[in-house]
C-alpha cells in the first residue's frame, strides 16, 4: 500500500524553537533506541513511524549504535525512508549520534576525528541520505582534546553532512567549553540532550542555566524514567514488562516500594487532572520553554497517540507543582 500522509498532520502538534537557533522540533519527538532494530518486526516499527509522521511528529532521532544489532536502526529507517517517506524528506528531521563503541579497535568509539567522520559517513550509506539534520557527540570524551572532537563537528557541518550540531550526555562545564569551541569556529551547537525525568533532574542544578545562556536548546530523553512514570508498574512487575526482562535500562532492584509509593502518588495526582501518569510526566519535562522537546520511546501506536494527547492539557497549577515536589522529596 502506498502511504499517504494524514493532511492534518500538523493541528495538534506544538513547534518549540530550539534555543537561539532559527530551528523549530516538536514537543514530541520520536527516538528509536528501542523497537527498531533487527530484533524487532519490521512492520511495527514501520506502522510507529508513519503514525508519528502523522500525529505532527517530524523529528525521528538515531544513532550509529542503535539497534540491536548496532546500525539495524538505521537500515530499518532507512528502508521506511525510502519506501514511504522520501516525498517528505524536507518535512523531516533526521538525527544521528557517535560516540559509543560502534566496531572494533581503536577507531570505533569515543570522540576522535576518525570516528566520527568514519561514523557519520556509514549513517548516511545505512540510511539513503544526503545529510542528516542533526548529528550529535554522544558523550563526553576525556582522552581527546575537545577542540578535536568539535573540530570535527564543524567540518562534517562545512561539507554539507550535517546541517547543525548538537551533544549529549555532557554536564554544564563541559557544554560551556565545547559551546566556545563550536562558536568560534562558527558552527554553534544548537541543541543538547540529556536524560531528564521526574526522577533524574541533574540538568536542573546547573546545565538547563547554561543552556539557557548560550541560547542552546535541550530534547530529554528517557523522561518516563525508562517506563517507571507510566501505569505500568502501578500493581508490580508484570512478567512482560522491561522491568522482568533482562534489560540493564530498568532493572527489578529500581522499583524499590519506596519508588513505587511515589509513581502511585503521582498517578492518583494524574487522574485528578485527567490524565495518565506518563502524560503527566512529558508535560513536567516540558514544563518550561528551556526543553525544546521530550524524547519518547514507544512499541504500540497508543503510546504515541498518548504522547501527543498530553499537549492538550501540559500546563500545572502552582499547586500541583508543589504537590508533585513534595512527592518527589
Amino acid at each position: 500500500m502506498v502511504y499517504q500522509a494524514d493532511s492534518a498532520r500538523y493541528l495538534n502538534m506544538e513547534f518549540r524553537r530550539c534555543g537561539s537557533s532559527g530551528l523549530k522540533l516538536p514537543a514530541v519527538s520520536l527516538g528509536m533506541w528501542h523497537n527498531f532494530g533487527d530484533n524487532s518486526l519490521y512492520d511495527n516499527a514501520r506502522s510507529l513511524t508513519l503514525r508519528a509522521f502523522d500525529l505532527g511528529i517530524t523529528h525521528f532521532d538515531l544513532a550509529n549504535n542503535y539497534g540491536p544489532p548496532p546500525g539495524s536502526a538505521e537500515e530499518n529507517f532507512g528502508r521506511i525512508l525510502q519506501h514511504d517517506l522520501k516525498p517528505y524528506r524536507d518535512e523531516l528531521i533526521i538525527s544521528s549520534k557517535a560516540g559509543y563503541t560502534m566496531w572494533p579497535g581503536p577507531y570505533g568509539d569515543w570522540g576522535s576525528k576518525k570516528y566520527l567522520v568514519a561514523s557519520l559517513h556509514q549513517s548516511l550509506k545505512r540510511m539513503g541520505l544526503e545529510y542528516v539534520d542533526i548529528f550529535y557527540h554522544h558523550r563526553p570524551d576525556t582522552d581527546t582534546p575537545l577542540e578535536e572532537t568539535m573540530g570535527a563537528l564543524d567540518l562534517l557541518v562545512r561539507q554539507g553532512k550535517a546541517l547543525y550540531v548538537g551533544l549529549s550526555n555532557y554536564n554544564a562545564d563541559q557544554a560551556r567549553q565545547a559551546f566556545a569551541i563550536l562558536k568560534q569556529l562558527g558552527t554553534p551547537c544548537v541543541i543538547h540532550q540529556p536524560k531528564y525525568s521526574m526522577f533524574e533532574r541533574w540538568v536542573e542544578d546547573e546545565l538547563l542555566d547554561t543552556l539557557e545562556q548560550n541560547g542552546v536548546g535541550s530534547i530529554a530523553f528517557s523522561p518516563l524514567a525508562g517506563g517507571m512514570l507510566t501505569d505500568r508498574y502501578l500493581h508490580g512487575i508484570p512478567q512482560d514488562s522491561r522491568a522482568a526482562s533482562s534489560s540493564r535500562f530498568l532493572t527489578p532492584e529500581q522499583l524499590t516500594e519506596q519508588k513505587l509509593h511515589k509513581v502511585r502518588r503521582l498517578n492518583e495526582l494524574a487522574e485528578q487532572r485527567g490524565q495518565k501518569l506518563s502524560q503527566m510526566a512529558l508535560a513536567w519535562v516540558l514544563r518550561n520553554d528551556r526543553v525544546t522537546s521530550v524524547l519518547i520511546g514507544a512499541s504500540k501506536n497508543s503510546q504515541l497517540e498518548d504522547a501527543v494527547g498530553m499537549l492538550a492539557n501540559r500546563s500545572f497549577s502552582s499547586e500541583e507543582i508543589a504537590q508533585i515536589e513534595q512527592i518527589l522529596l
